[in-house]
């Protein structure tokens, strides 16, 4: 088995702009954060794999279809494509615990900070000779459930402002990230890549 390290990535608010209380409900409002190709395109050519883990309870809810979370997630695949910063493995968790669904419920354990959607993709790098090595793989999201679900994952959390920046959450339930950056070319270039030393050392 070949060891690989990973990027595990949340969508809305960390690579792409979040509507923030509301849902990404189509392609228009799909706003790639500036200069967030270069920085997976830059992890790639490290040699990173990068797998996308997005909590999609608007499906549960009735608000969004599991076709356009689908057609959406293929149109920012696309443009991450054209720029070499294409995503290896995509998953999204459609449930939420206060809609239950007899289709999505299957999928409790994916919602974050659950960390079913990592599992996941560990079995299915496993199924392609790959053991990922989980102490040089990180978690990069803009929630306190992202850095919760990173660390119970044994993954290296880090906090990005762009999209809930929840740093005051993550004290609170003293979930702490490794690195806070301002966005996700910083959490890539400035600390996963270049290795600065965090600021809080």
């Amino acid at each position: 088995m070949e060891r690989i390290k990973a990027l595990f990535l949340d969508r809305d608010g960390t690579i792409i702009y979040d509507e923030l209380g509301g849902y990404i409900k189509t392609i228009e409002q799909v706003r790639i954060v500036p200069r967030a190709e270069i920085a997976l395109a830059a992890a790639k050519e490290a040699g990173y794999k990068l797998v996308l883990v997005s909590n999609q309870a608007g499906i549960a809810k009735g608000i969004v279809t599991e076709a356009r979370v689908e057609e959406i997630n293929a149109y920012l695949q696309a443009k991450l494509q054209e720029k070499g910063a294409g995503l290896d493995l995509c998953y999204y968790a459609p449930a939420h615990p206060d809609y239950p669904h007899p289709k999505y419920d299957q999928y409790q354990s994916w919602r974050k900070p659950n960390t079913g959607m990592v599992e996941q993709a560990i079995k299915d790098f496993e199924a392609k000779g790959w053991i990922l090595d989980r102490s040089q793989s990180y978690f990069i999201g803009d929630k306190q459930v992202d850095i919760e679900c990173g660390l119970r994952a044994g993954l290296r959390p880090i906090l990005v402002m762009t999209g809930y920046g929840e740093q005051e959450k993550c004290q609170q339930k003293q979930t702490l990230p490794e690195f806070v950056a301002q966005d996700i070319y910083e959490a890539i270039l400035g600390y996963v890549l270049k290795k600065q030393p965090c600021p809080a050392e």
